[in-house]
């Protein structure tokens, strides 16, 4: 099954890549978005890029998954070189070097994804996602989307947060 990208979300995919400094004239620039859409409506995605992200890219754009993974490359190499400050803001912090693949596509999807991933309260033990055992405490509050504030019925903010420290963390949406 070949799915089409949604109407509402291509200008969103396309403005950031173009923000980016990424032009249309590049096949990748098509592969990108796509990819970065199909990670917004299913964030797993982004676990097995190439046996299942770049192939559905692939069949999409009537190519190889090879030549895929070749142009997003292509992309993300001019989006460190044309795009790295907005790049920076995306991510959320300071980036020593360029992201690999899987990364890139992660931080574009996140940027466009606003919609919260769970609610958990601050020091609330909560299972992570793909782990079987593991738990993580809510330790430390984040902003990751800083598109709107997000509030309870009754009004009261509620407060984006992080699980652990590091930029592997998951972030969590907390009453």
């Amino acid at each position: 099954m070949v799915l089409v990208m949604n109407r509402r979300k291509q200008p969103e995919v396309y403005d950031l890549l173009y923000q980016l400094g990424v032009t249309a004239n590049y096949t990748g620039f098509f592969h990108m978005a796509y990819a970065v859409w199909l990670c917004v409506e299913q964030p797993d995605r982004l676990l097995l890029v190439t046996k299942w992200l770049y192939p559905e890219v692939a069949k999409q754009y009537r190519t190889n998954w090879k030549a895929v993974e070749r142009n997003i490359r292509t992309v993300s190499c001019i989006i460190w070189r044309e795009g790295r400050p907005l790049l920076e803001e995306l991510a959320h912090r300071h980036l020593e070097q360029k992201p690999r693949n899987a990364q890139m596509l992660a931080i574009l999807a996140s940027s466009l994804d606003t919609g919260p991933l769970a609610v958990h309260g601050l020091g609330e033990a909560v299972a992570l996602a793909g782990e079987d055992d593991d738990m993580g405490v809510v330790d430390e509050p984040v902003n990751e989307s800083r598109r709107e504030a997000v509030v309870t019925k009754n009004g009261i903010p509620l407060a984006e947060l992080q699980i652990g420290s590091d930029d592997k963390a998951a972030a969590f949406v907390a009453v």
